[in-house]
């Protein structure tokens, strides 16, 4: 379906959940985030990270740690709430929160009892309009007990990380979870309210064969979730020490892994779902479906998203928050968090001052990989034109007047393509996952 043309693929190039990316995040002071804070007026949302997991997967680049002895867990909740205390009392009382997000490392982590308090921490603390919830979830170790916190609590949106259902594939990267633990969890999750269910789901793995990938979407598709997120294994153990368990000669090459991505688009798309972007798929009726459907599609830290706010706001250690004009990192290290908190702190460590340019170069990436298109200035065309000219050439874009359109054969590239206008990948020393 699409044309493979590996030079255009050669140059590693970032995911773009944000512009500038976290590659270029530096040192920034707490003053900085709490004017930031101060200045968050009408609808923000809230992203709450949970950085444990009982078990830890080889493949995985999140910040997480094993969940190990409750002491562990319980300081970590005490010094998130700390946070959740600070955080509001810094936000103008026009601040309106009207999506709660909880990722990790995995929520479940924590019990059902403690996830329903921190939730009663935030709707206390915070001046909540009838949220939007969202939770991603291990269903390694999901119960009965959580579907009903989560019923309780009213959570609609779900994200189950099933990655594969080779078992040799599963062994490879550290996840064992056989298909009768998914269907379990998924009926879980329907009996308690959860009306879009989404499947995380994994190629480019170590001994993956296109087989494999098929009999995994094949599976996936006859559960039926209304989303499903098709990633590409990123294999980088210089920048994620437990990757090095992992075999490199193991994982499909380029040629292989292209293959898979077109396999993968062309089966979740040939049963009904639309495609969002690159590696999002979406029921017609699913919001993020219709949010792509009306250009209402956006990017933020969780990846494609219907979530119209310019405001995210990070809780938890790693936590990112996202404001027009500045991009912060709570500090990762999960011990020197608490401590901040503690002291009544911001747990500021890092991030990047947006500048007029950086949000007008953050729009038009987000536009290419959202909308497929973007108005292009005609200083900015100068600027990458030798770049862009072997998309043009091979009918991958379309260049009229300052429309620069992404072609359907150009999908696959849509990264490389966005990374032309990226004014700091040329300085960046970070080496960044493959662009498909």
């Amino acid at each position: 379906m699409w044309p493979y043309y590996p030079d255009l693929l050669a140059t590693p190039v970032p995911r773009y959940t944000s512009y500038p990316t976290a590659a270029e995040f530096g040192p920034l002071s707490a003053t900085d985030h709490a004017q930031a804070l101060g200045g968050a007026h009408g609808n923000v949302s809230l992203y709450v990270h949970i950085p444990f997991c009982e078990k830890i997967c080889f493949y995985c680049g999140c910040n997480t740690g094993k969940a190990g002895k409750r002491q562990r867990l319980e300081s970590y909740l005490d010094a998130l709430c700390r946070e959740i205390d600070l955080v509001s009392d810094l936000l103008p009382s026009d601040a309106a929160v009207r999506r709660i997000a909880f990722g990790g490392g995995s929520p479940n982590a924590i019990s059902p009892a403690e996830f329903l308090a921190l939730v009663d921490r935030l709707t206390t603390q915070f001046s909540i309009d009838d949220p939007v919830f969202s939770i991603e979830l291990d269903p390694r170790t999901f119960t009965a007990e959580w579907a009903k916190a989560i019923g309780r609590v009213g959570i609609e949106r779900a994200s189950l990380g099933v990655q594969t259902f080779s078992p040799h594939c599963q062994e490879a990267i550290g996840r064992i979870q056989p298909e009768s633990l998914i269907e379990r969890s998924v009926g879980l999750l329907r009996d308690n309210g959860v009306s879009s269910l989404n499947f995380d789901l994994m190629y480019g793995l170590p001994d993956q064969s296109h087989e494999d990938l098929r009999d995994s979407l094949e599976q996936s598709l006859s559960l039926g979730p209304d989303r499903i997120a098709l990633f590409g294994y990123a294999h980088v153990p210089h920048l994620i020490p437990r990757q090095r368990v992992i075999d490199g000669n193991a994982l499909p090459g380029p040629a292989d892994r292209f293959a898979m991505a077109s396999l993968g688009h062309e089966l979740i798309t040939s049963h009904g779902y639309h495609a969002i972007g690159f590696d999002h798929f979406a029921k017609p009726d699913d919001p993020l479906a219709q949010a792509a459907a009306t250009g209402k599609l956006r990017r933020n830290f969780q990846g494609c998203t219907d979530d119209q706010s310019t405001i995210l706001i990070g809780l938890g250690s790693s936590a990112v928050s996202s404001f027009p004009k500045l991009l912060v990192q709570n500090e990762k290290n999960s011990g020197r968090y608490r401590m901040l908190a503690s002291q009544g702190r911001l747990t500021t460590s890092v991030g990047i001052t947006r500048s007029t340019d950086d949000q007008m170069l953050g729009r038009l990436i987000e536009n290419l990989l959202c909308a497929g298109r973007a108005d292009v200035p005609q200083f900015l065309q100068r600027s990458v034109s030798d770049g862009l000219e072997p998309f043009i050439d091979r009918g991958l874009v379309t260049l009229d007047g300052d429309r620069l359109s992404i072609c359907s054969t150009g999908v696959p590239y849509s990264r490389a393509i966005a990374a032309l206008f990226d004014a700091y990948r040329p300085q960046s020393a970070r080496r960044f996952s493959s662009a498909i």
